[in-house]
């Protein structure tokens, strides 16, 4: 789960997760994850262009 962080915080509205959510046991959680991710990245990248 490298991309989500990445283009999240370049300022993408929406993810397509392939393997991340399809390959995992438990895809709910996988979801749940990325999302987590994605969310913490842009909050970051918003906050450090307000500083």
């Amino acid at each position: 789960m490298k991309t989500a962080p990445l283009v999240a915080a370049a300022g993408a509205d929406v993810l397509v997760c392939g393997s991340a959510v399809c390959g995992a046991d438990d895809s709910a959680a996988a979801i749940a994850q990325v999302t987590q991710a994605a969310e913490a990245a842009r909050a970051a990248a918003l906050a450090s262009k307000e500083a």
